[in-house]
């Protein structure tokens, strides 16, 4: 028999996957709690006392899969040798994920961001989700620049703004026109940014 914690995980994985495939599906404005409880055979009760509402599930839906991205993303940069091979191995993590045809993560960071745009008591929780990952961003590439002993163009927290600001937009370009989106090009806008010549092959002279 199933003990009082397990089956709050249960009820809670149930409750997570079905958010995850309906408002990626329709979005989080088209998807009410009640679709999201039945769909997971629970109750919009067990929504509230897990998640305390809509934002707060698909809040817990991108703290799933970003920690996913991040340990992958850790993992690649692992192996690369310098700030160049480590933008390249961004990036190719990055395109990956947001690729995956069974992977939903940048369909619900789009979505968290409209559902904020619309509901002001939202935006908090977005707010400081960016800060966070603002902060990591910046101290790991901080790091970068001290083991190559090449100064950072500005301030890590600022090049982190830029560079979710890129990233963002190359995934939205690049989900409804693939081949607007090269990898070279993608890779070429991270080194701009990290103040790193252009490939050849996308040298402004070229």
């Amino acid at each position: 028999m199933a003990t009082q914690g397990e089956r709050k995980a249960e009820t809670r994985r149930r409750l997570l996957d079905a958010a995850a495939e309906l408002f990626a599906a329709k979005g989080v404005h088209a998807v009410s709690l009640e679709a999201v409880a039945e769909a997971a055979d629970r109750t919009t009760g067990a929504i509230y006392a897990h998640f305390g509402g809509k934002a707060g599930l698909l809040l817990a839906l991108l703290d799933e899969t970003s920690r996913e991205v991040g340990r992958d993303t850790k993992g690649a940069l692992a192996g690369a040798a310098d700030t160049d091979a480590r933008l390249r191995a961004l990036w190719r993590t990055f395109a990956e994920h947001a690729d995956a045809g069974d992977d939903h993560w940048m369909l619900l960071e789009h979505e968290l961001w409209l559902h904020a745009a619309r509901h002001p008591e939202s935006r908090e929780l977005l707010a400081n989700r960016f800060a966070h990952a603002r902060d990591l961003m910046g101290a790991s590439w901080q790091g970068w620049a001290d083991d190559s002993d090449r100064p950072l163009p500005i301030p890590g927290d600022d090049l982190a703004v830029l560079v979710l600001a890129l990233l963002f937009g190359l995934d939205m370009q690049r989900r409804v026109d693939p081949a607007a989106v090269p990898d070279d090009l993608a890779v070429t806008g991270l080194r701009l940014l990290f103040a790193l010549a252009p490939e050849p092959s996308r040298s402004p002279t070229s």
